[in-house]
């Protein structure tokens, strides 16, 4: 079974046109489509053209079957934030030619079935930053499914807000860390992809100079966390007057592999 059976809305914007006999092919196949959204009316329905002079309608009632609030949306202004993004839909109804009613809704009630019965944990996933808050980030899945990455499972490395790592309508890889069967919600990681210890540590060799970032002083003021690599930590002696997020040179005054800790030097 293929784990990515919904790609995440905007992964693939695909400008295909669609005709009359391939919307009817999708209506009988159950099909899935990606279209560019162009208008939300004052009803709250959304506007996709299809090409061919065809007219999409997603119907305010077919919008959402997902109570989005949980991931850290607001339903207020649903519709409008999808104006020129891409959105995911089947086609539920071809009235003639011209007009075709379109569902969100039936895609995420296909997707949230896919997550409960289907995805597993430890499986990798294409993913698309959708929002985020100070303890992590929404990421949408695919089909409207959003999981949440927590702050903690961004990197190894500590850091004090999401957007030092990613931006809004980033495509990424995210690895699944946990699924409730019942509700259908996911929770994220994305540590894990970023190779371990033993993996990052081969590009760095004792007594060379290499760029860092500036991380937490430990409490004791006995030294400063700097990041090499965000699964990548080394210790350096303590510095006054250096501010976190500040790159900085380190000398690599040691690499301690049966530890797992590198001693720096700031230069």
């Amino acid at each position: 079974m293929e784990y990515q059976k919904f790609i995440p809305e905007g992964w693939e914007n695909t400008k295909d046109e669609l005709n009359t006999e391939s919307l009817k092919k999708a209506l009988n196949d159950g099909q899935i489509l990606q279209g560019y959204v162009n208008k939300c009316d004052l009803n709250f329905n959304l506007h996709i053209n299809l090409g061919n002079n065809i007219n999409g309608i997603i119907p305010r009632n077919e919008l959402e079957e997902i109570n989005v609030d949980q991931y850290g949306f607001c339903n207020t202004g649903i519709c409008k934030n999808k104006v020129n993004n891409f959105v995911q839909f089947k086609i539920k109804e071809i009235y003639n030619d011209k007009q075709v009613i379109l569902s969100r809704k039936n895609v995420q009630k296909d997707a949230l079935e896919w997550v409960k019965k289907e995805l597993k944990p430890g499986v990798v996933v294409n993913g698309i930053v959708k929002n985020m808050r100070k303890f992590g980030v929404f990421v949408e899945i695919g089909g409207g499914i959003v999981g949440l990455l927590h702050i903690e499972d961004i990197s190894i490395s500590r850091i004090k807000s999401p957007e030092e790592r990613f931006y809004i309508g980033q495509k990424i890889n995210v690895m699944i860390k946990s699924i409730d069967k019942d509700s259908g919600k996911v929770i994220l990681s994305y540590k894990e992809l970023l190779g371990d210890w033993d993996e990052n540590i081969t590009e760095y060799k004792e007594k060379t100079v290499v760029e860092g970032i500036v991380k937490e002083a430990d409490k004791f003021k006995n030294g400063i966390f700097i990041e090499l690599k965000p699964n990548l930590v080394g210790l350096a002696e303590y510095k006054e007057n250096l501010q976190y997020g500040q790159k900085v040179n380190v000398y690599i005054k040691k690499i301690i592999k049966e530890r797992k800790k590198i001693k720096l030097l700031i230069v």
